[in-house]
């Protein structure tokens, strides 16, 4: 069965595509059995961040269709509409994509160290739906020794960025003096939590946390200096904020035009800068129609990261490296197992032929035929079962001039022509 990958990222399609396709953990859970007892793959895995949204699977091209149209129904989006935004790989290219994805190769903000939880999350949540299997399981695990290696042997893990990083960054290009500026966070994950604590060490006077568990957001304000509210206070307070930095899960928009509107006119014309880094995202995009809103997402970033990406180049380099060596060690185990069961494949059917005839040569003994007769029977019999199909299959492949896998069956049958009389 072919390893395949499939899916959208932030090269391939934009946020508004990325967010229609993304789904929560739950839904993941959902999903998983459906894509391997509907579809028919063998083993399959759903990795679902910010920038992506992907299928790694083993199986046919019939199962991996199905399954996209299984995805499709659920994102509500037309299969030929998705379809001019995937991309594809398969064996050593899916190998090294897997690989690179893991090790922060292939984000947005180059080496960012989220992804590796994120894909471990993923990996987590397959083993939970019994749908990751003996090859997938094994590609992840040797996903993360690599990540490991990248960090460990490279510089590319140094001076950590993650995309909540940017997000502050952009902040500050855009806010003249931030230093002054009240913020306002909503959601209480970990790009929350990392905003936080970026904003902290710039020391600005007055950090809001909105979050729908209050107790969440109260656990990162208390370590930044700032103080909690629910979302339902949001409406109360957006006025009060300068910039606004989102990412929740939550599938729909937390800010719609009205709220905004509303808190631009207590705010009496000052511009707001508002970042949601969230997919799907949490403000509706209409609140960036309004005059004085300044609203980017997070495929905006890209501009907060030129300088990162110039610092990192060489170190992704030495990364490349790594995963290409890493790729031929895993394609090194899978054609190994490959082979020992199509050793153990063969070894059953043969098995099988034999105890057939060895079980119909007992009762032709039984009968009172000759022990010379029965041995002779058994030998040619279990001699034209053995090399029926091979026998078959050669004679084909000598009419189609088939050279590759003659010469194959000749190293295999160790018949190929000596070179001269021994002396």
């Amino acid at each position: 069965m072919p390893l395949l990958v499939t899916g959208i990222n932030h090269e391939t399609a934009p946020v508004a595509v990325r967010e229609r396709l993304a789904f929560s953990d739950q839904e993941a859970r959902a999903l998983l059995p459906r894509l391997t007892g509907e579809a028919g793959l063998e083993e399959a895995l759903l990795l679902d961040t910010c920038n992506r949204s992907e299928l790694y699977a083993i199986g046919e091209e019939r199962a991996l269709r199905d399954a996209l149209g299984i995805l499709c129904a659920q994102s509500g989006m037309p299969r030929e509409q998705l379809d001019s935004y995937l991309y594809r790989h398969e064996e050593d290219a899916a190998v090294r994509h897997v690989f690179r994805v893991a090790s922060g190769l292939d984000s947005l903000i180059l080496g960012e160290p989220q992804i590796l939880g994120q894909v471990k999350q993923a990996w987590h949540l397959a083993r939970t739906a019994g749908t990751l299997g003996p090859i997938l399981d094994r590609l992840l695990q040797h996903a993360f020794a690599v990540a490991k290696r990248v960090r460990s042997d490279t510089a590319i893990g140094r001076h950590p960025v993650s995309i909540a990083f940017a997000a502050v960054r952009l902040a500050e290009r855009l806010f003249t003096d931030l230093a002054q500026a009240t913020v306002l966070l909503i959601g209480a994950g970990e790009m929350i939590e990392l905003a936080a604590r970026h904003l902290s060490e710039r020391r600005i006077p007055r950090l809001i946390v909105a979050n729908r568990t209050l107790s969440h957001a109260q656990e990162i304000a208390t370590r930044h200096g700032g103080y909690a509210i629910t979302l339902e206070e949001l409406p109360v307070h957006l006025a009060e904020a300068d910039v606004v930095i989102a990412s929740t899960a939550s599938p729909q928009p937390i800010v719609d035009r009205r709220m905004a509107e509303e808190a631009l006119a207590r705010r009496q014309r000052r511009p707001m800068f508002i970042l949601d880094i969230a997919v799907p995202r949490d403000i509706d995009p209409a609140v960036g129609e309004l005059p004085d809103v300044y609203l980017y997402t997070i495929d905006d970033l890209r501009l907060a990261i030129a300088d990162n990406l110039a610092s990192r180049r060489e170190a992704a380099a030495q990364a490349e490296l790594i995963v290409d060596l890493q790729v031929r060690h895993f394609l090194a185990w899978r054609r190994a197992r490959d082979g020992s069961q199509l050793l153990r494949r063969l070894r059953e059917r043969i098995a099988s032929q034999r105890e057939e005839l060895f079980d119909r040569a007992l009762a032709m003994l039984e009968n009172g035929r000759d022990p010379r007769e029965v041995l002779k029977w058994f030998a040619h019999s279990l001699t034209n079962r053995f090399l029926h199909a091979p026998s078959a299959t050669l004679r084909e492949a000598a009419g189609q001039g088939d050279l590759a896998l003659l010469e194959a069956a000749a190293r295999l049958f160790e018949t190929r022509a000596s070179g001269g009389d021994a002396a």
